[in-house]
């Protein structure tokens, strides 16, 4: 196990905006001039093999609005729409299953939102059903769900498993009472600790515990304290996320600016350096791009054997996987593919209604995009790229293919980021926080002046 160490002016000097290469091309280059005919060409042909599936579903519903958030929400307290909703979700599956092949397995689920646990434990069951009604399960299939303690009772746990779901992650971000406050998120740390019990006594394989940085209020001292609770609670997984303040985007995030409480950019890089000393000192394995596991966790040791991947929910031991996404504003990936539904519940609603797939724009990849896929996909999962083992999987002469890029390293290589040799590229102890920055070299659309105001800082 090894403790990093944090170079604050190094992370300083690198913290610019940038993609978090949970795709290639990032979601900001999909358009609405990919037609729904050339998606649905794209999922036959997809189809005409047999590779494993991975699937998520989108469920919207909270009940209400937690200040910083940037997912694609709907904020009720009328919980009969969440039953309509799932309605929805099987008809939209009955139609993607016009196109599927049958004899393919699903050896990943993923519920997200919102809050997944805003559905009643019957939905939960029927969606569950549902689920294993149109796919083929495999045996050792990961199925994960996003939970809020907040709203969650020990039947809705029970009818998780019910259904299937043996792994869990749930929102904490802060356990300091003043910053739940400013960020409208009320929520004890008794109630976690009595949630995270109540999940392992159900039997759930795995926990993660997702934190944020940078949120109002927030000190050095203060969130010491939280991630002391958390690291208490032996979480399997820990997301620690920078809080990505886009209120250009999520309009909402402005009542945050109000009391001119977030913190600077220097306590924001204190919290950074607290964040990932402390974890890998606690018998916790930096992973990369915010996640943390423990060293014997699946998802370590996928990294030191190369098999980790990385896509739209993070980091996955699940590599080699399509993935077929349902719900609104959902995203699926296919090979050359990316395809995303209709953002809103209306819109979406009328296209399923019409008997249409709610799709709203997609992208289709270049042969050139797939190649920067893979090497951004390794460089971000291995920490580091062999050249011999790159220009194998391409099919290419990896550095002479990314001469120009190799040759824009030096500058990293000089700040300590990365190391290279004749054989390959090796990602340094303070170059994993910088990951971002590194994989941004080989990004050919990327360009710094472009990166302002599409993209959130790196740290």
């Amino acid at each position: 196990m090894s403790v990093l160490k944090v170079d604050l002016d190094l992370v300083k000097k690198y913290n610019v905006p940038g993609p978090r290469y949970t795709s290639y091309p990032p979601a900001t280059h999909f358009t609405e001039e990919i037609t729904r005919d050339q998606i649905v060409e794209k999922i036959r042909k997809n189809n005409e093999g047999r590779k494993d599936l991975s699937l998520y579903f989108h469920l919207p519903f909270c009940e209400s609005l937690c200040w910083f958030c940037g997912c694609t929400t709907v904020i009720t307290t009328q919980h009969g729409k969440s039953a309509t909703y799932v309605d929805y979700l099987e008809r939209e599956m009955d139609l993607m299953g016009h196109y599927m092949n049958s004899d393919r397995t699903v050896e990943q689920i993923h519920l997200g939102g919102g809050t997944p646990t805003f559905l009643q434990p019957d939905e939960i069951r029927r969606l569950g059903e549902m689920i294993h009604s149109h796919y083929q399960i495999s045996d050792t299939v990961e199925a994960g769900v996003e939970i809020d303690p907040r709203h969650l009772d020990q039947e809705k746990l029970k009818a998780l498993r019910e259904a299937g779901f043996n792994r869990s992650s749930i929102g904490v971000q802060d356990n300091n009472p003043k910053v739940q406050e400013a960020v409208h998120r009320i929520q004890p740390y008794e109630q976690t600790r009595k949630v995270v019990n109540w999940i392992r006594e159900a039997g759930f394989k795995s926990l993660n515990i997702d934190l944020i940085y940078g949120l109002p209020f927030q000190t050095v001292e203060s969130f010491e304290k939280t991630l002391e609770e958390t690291i208490a609670l032996r979480p399997d997984r820990l997301a620690i996320f920078s809080y990505a303040h886009v209120p250009w985007i999520k309009p909402s995030q402005k009542i945050l600016e109000k009391e001119n409480a977030l913190p600077d950019g220097e306590t924001k890089l204190q919290l950074l350096k607290l964040t990932v000393e402390k974890l890998t000192s606690e018998g916790y394995a930096y992973v990369g791009m915010d996640h943390f596991a423990l060293e014997d966790d699946e998802l370590t040791v996928a990294q030191r054997d190369k098999t980790l991947q990385r896509n739209f929910q993070g980091y996955s031991t699940k590599g080699g996987t399509d993935i077929y996404s349902f719900g609104m504003s959902s995203i699926s990936q296919a090979d050359d593919a990316y395809w995303q539904n209709q953002k809103e519940l209306p819109p979406y609603n009328e296209e399923v209604d019409a008997g249409r797939l709610p799709i709203a724009k997609g992208y289709i990849l270049t042969k050139d995009d797939e190649i920067r896929r893979k090497v951004i996909m390794r460089l971000m999962c291995d920490l580091g790229i062999d050249y011999a083992g790159m220009s194998q999987l391409l099919g290419l002469n990896f550095t002479e293919y990314f001469a120009a890029e190799l040759e824009s390293l030096d500058d990293l290589e000089v700040d300590g980021l990365i190391l290279k040799t004749p054989m390959g590229i090796t990602v340094t102890g303070v170059g994993r926080l910088l990951i971002r920055v590194i994989a941004m070299r080989f990004d050919a659309y990327l360009k710094v002046k472009e990166s302002e105001g599409r993209y959130s800082k790196v740290i």
